[in-house]
């Protein structure tokens, strides 16, 4: 957390075949174990030294820190004038949700760009920080969370959809 880098975690103690089954992997027999894109870098003692040494940052992926996975996002929900966030694309949605969503953006023959947050792992555990929503579909309009299906249905249904989209 310190150095601001987005991560995820297994509770090893939640499953011994894994917790062994590493040990052998990595040939590291100690937990806390810190593996970056799938390579072990060590424990506490060797994550604690390449940050002494102002090596760690180096270690990491582009756009792992917060710093530059918050950049990633923000260009991305602007990337077009209405971006959904969805599991799947519009032609091909991958849940009920999703297809949901779609069903009504078709319907409002406004153009929108679409992401399929099952491709990046790093966007959809990102975002969900990012816009304090933890569901999917997420729609943006004009670089703004708009909301979930449940609030874009809620418009629709009040017909302030087409305002909202337009961004009035």
């Amino acid at each position: 957390k310190e150095q601001k880098v987005v991560y995820s975690y297994f509770d090893i103690l939640s499953d011994d075949t894994v917790r062994q089954g590493l040990k052998t992997y990595s040939n590291w027999k100690t937990y806390p174990q810190l593996y970056i894109k799938g390579k072990l870098i060590g424990g506490v003692d060797v994550v604690e030294a390449h940050i002494d040494e102002e090596e760690f940052q180096d270690l990491l992926p582009k756009d792992s820190t917060k710093g530059g996975l918050e950049d990633k996002l923000k260009r991305l929900i602007s990337q077009s004038k209405i971006m959904l966030f969805m599991k799947g694309s519009p032609e091909t949605p991958k849940c009920g949700f999703s297809k949901s969503i779609v069903k009504i953006l078709n319907e409002s023959k406004i153009p929108y760009g679409s992401f399929d947050i099952l491709m990046d792992m790093e966007v959809r555990q990102g975002l969900k920080t990012f816009s304090n929503w933890k569901t999917y579909p997420q729609l943006y309009v004009n670089g703004k969370l708009v909301g979930g299906l449940d609030v874009v249905q809620e418009l629709q249904e009040d017909g302030e959809l087409m305002d909202v989209l337009k961004g009035e």
